[in-house]
């Protein structure tokens, strides 16, 4: 080959990589990924088309949800940047990366620089170069001020970048503890938008897994305006993105690397719930967690027997003004009827002050009677106690019980949950919808659980089976 069709050959490669950015990854992968062959899907087409509407200037704000293994990693933290610098001609392009933890930055800050040092990448644009000063696997630095560099949420700060990449900010062994969730959402909410080099121009992406409801993921969903890419592993018609080619139920997302047999151990070995996440893209399963939706029947006039009937709350926390989600509190009305079974007939929930949450209580207990036993939960401590006699007192001629939680969330709400999977849990259905406007709201809660954002309804049905539950005439048992 001469010299001349050697500069055609690259002059073509370089174009061809121009003009898109899956190219540039397939051209690319023997250079960041030596060992394995290629292997290409759909999903990364999908993927790299939305990284270059951010490249134009088009989407400033972007989340994607993929399942892990599909190269969101490699896509969106080593090849978009070098892309950028390379191809595009953008070497100024500044990029700070964050993950949960700073090692996953590194490794891909790793990938990113050998490919931007190697043979293949500087024969095509040579005008890339490195700072000799600034070339550390915790950031690197080009001659025309560009960088990448890595963070965590906790040490971000004096950071900014004209892409900020959030990659899995939350770790699965955190999902679950909403302490950690709340310190993520915090620093998502208020610290990340302040790292941009121009508000207007600059651009977040979150590339993440589901975990929980209430994750990065939800809280981007919940308050809207960001662009967004959602694709399960099996494809669900009802919940389809619009750029999702797939058209049939269950077809899955990467066959040539997550054949059915490989998607169907995982699942096995994950367990639903956090299959729903990981690989659905829903923080619980499609027909529920511990409950499904389809366990729970629906009468439509009180039946007889019902005589033994409980109300039991769930206080929330004081009131935060700074919280955009605070919890709520609940308090569910149940019966049981003299054949064993249990029926919902209603729940008040409010948020409020304590003046208020206490006003409430009383007016239920005025509405429901004194018949109806009230379930009070207290808190461990010398201030759960306080309140729940506070409670006592103010209810005096009601039937009152305070009882401290025992065991963790999930543990309290199994019975109930075996009860509504036995087909012995129901909900009344009055036909007036302000009457029944509790409904809905309750089972999707219910069905999220434990993956939702709250968990007051849980809580409350929980602590009023396991009430009734209780043998008539027992010295726990105040009817």
């Amino acid at each position: 080959m001469t010299a001349i069709q050697i500069d055609q050959v690259i002059e073509a490669r370089r174009e061809l990589c121009r003009r898109s950015l899956a190219s540039f990854v397939k051209m690319a992968w023997h250079v960041v990924e030596p060992g394995q062959p290629y292997v290409h899907g759909p999903h990364i087409d999908v993927v790299c088309a939305k990284l270059e509407a951010v490249t134009r200037g088009e989407v400033t704000r972007l989340l994607i949800n993929v399942p892990p293994g599909t190269m969101k990693s490699l896509l969106v933290n080593v090849f978009w940047p070098m892309w950028e610098w390379g191809p595009q001609g953008m070497a100024s392009m500044r990029t700070v990366g964050v993950s949960h933890e700073q090692g996953l930055g590194v490794r891909d800050n790793l990938k990113c620089r050998r490919l931007l040092l190697s043979p293949w990448f500087q024969r095509l644009w040579p005008a890339v170069t490195l700072q000799r000063d600034q070339s550390e696997k915790i950031k690197f630095e080009n001659t025309s001020t560009g960088f990448r560099e890595v963070a965590t949420p906790s040490n971000i700060t004096g950071r900014r970048g004209d892409r900020v990449v959030v990659d899995d900010p939350l770790s699965a062994e955190n999902a679950n503890s909403e302490a950690e969730r709340e310190k993520v959402n915090l620093w998502f909410r208020e610290a990340l938008p302040t790292r941009l080099n121009n508000p207007d121009r600059s651009a977040i992406v979150v590339v993440m897994q589901r975990l929980h409801e209430r994750d990065v993921a939800g809280i981007i969903l919940a308050m809207g305006g960001w662009d967004s890419l959602i694709l399960p592993m099996r494809f669900e018609p009802d919940r389809a993105d619009p750029m999702d080619w797939r058209k049939d139920e269950g077809e899955l997302l990467f066959p040539d690397r997550f054949p059915e047999r490989v998607v169907a151990e995982l699942e096995r070995s994950m367990g639903s719930y956090a299959s729903a996440g990981q690989l659905q893209q829903r923080p619980a399963p499609r027909e529920g967690g511990l409950f499904k939706r389809s366990w729970f029947q629906f009468v439509h006039a009180m039946p007889t027997g019902h005589r033994r009937r409980v109300r039991a709350w769930d206080l929330a926390a004081t009131k935060k003004a700074t919280s955009n989600n605070p919890d709520w509190t609940a308090g569910l009305l149940m019966s049981r009827g003299d054949d064993g079974s249990f029926l919902i007939e209603g729940v008040e929930r409010l948020r409020g002050s304590p003046m208020e949450v206490k006003a409430s209580v009383k007016g239920r207990a005025v509405t429901d009677g004194p018949l109806v036993t009230i379930r009070i939960p207290q808190d461990p401590g010398q201030a759960g106690k306080a309140q729940a006699e506070d409670f006592v007192r103010d209810l005096a001629g009601y039937p009152v019980k305070t009882v401290p939680p025992t065991g963790d969330k999930a543990t309290r709400a199994t019975p109930a949950a075996a009860q509504a999977e036995a087909g012995n849990l129901s909900i009344l259905v009055t036909g007036d919808p302000a009457q029944d406007a509790w409904i809905e709201p309750f089972l999707a809660e219910v069905t999220m659980f434990p993956g939702a954002a709250h968990d007051d309804h849980v809580d409350a049905m929980s602590d009023a089976l396991n009430e009734l539950a209780m043998k008539k005439g027992s010295a726990f048992d105040v009817l």
